[in-house]
């Protein structure tokens, strides 16, 4: 793939809950450990370096924060080599709010890039439906962990 074909990755979900409840769901880990990453060592705060950890598969992230707007749109880099995601938050109606969700910057053959596009949209769908039913009903779905149940550290199944 040309780098201007590169895949894009979009995800997005209306969450029925007023935007800076849904926007500190991502900025405060005491929140987004029950929804995605198991361990974090502290809030997204521009310009800080932070590490997600899945304490279940035995891996972390380190994650550079390039930009926090208030209720607006958060920016990191993880992944070596460095991939942009951006989280950009709409208020609607009735208190509701869209988060969209992007990734760019796949690398690799156009296989590779495809697989990994993929993976990450799968991804942040299950971390939006997490979200969703953690924000709206009170439910801990763990859908991050149960993902790839094989892979759990110490797993012997």
């Amino acid at each position: 793939m040309t780098l201007q074909n590169a895949p894009i990755v979009k995800a997005q979900m209306l969450i029925r809950k007023p935007i800076h409840e849904v926007f500190e769901a991502f900025v405060d880990p005491a929140i987004t450990t029950k929804f995605w990453f198991t361990h974090s060592s502290g809030k997204l705060e521009q310009g800080k370096i932070i590490t997600w950890d899945w304490e279940m598969y035995g891996a972390s992230a380190q994650v550079c924060v390039k930009a926090v707007e208030r209720n607006s749109r958060i920016l990191i880099e993880w992944g070596t080599p460095p991939l942009p995601v951006e989280w950009q938050f709409a208020s609607y109606a009735d208190d509701t709010t869209l988060v969209c969700i992007s990734c760019r910057g796949f690398s690799g053959s156009d296989d590779q890039m495809v697989a990994q596009a993929i993976d990450s949209m799968g991804g942040f769908t299950s971390v939006l439906a997490g979200l969703k039913a953690l924000l709206e009903y009170g439910v801990v779905l763990n859908l991050v962990g149960d993902h790839h149940p094989d892979a759990h550290r110490g797993n012997n199944a």
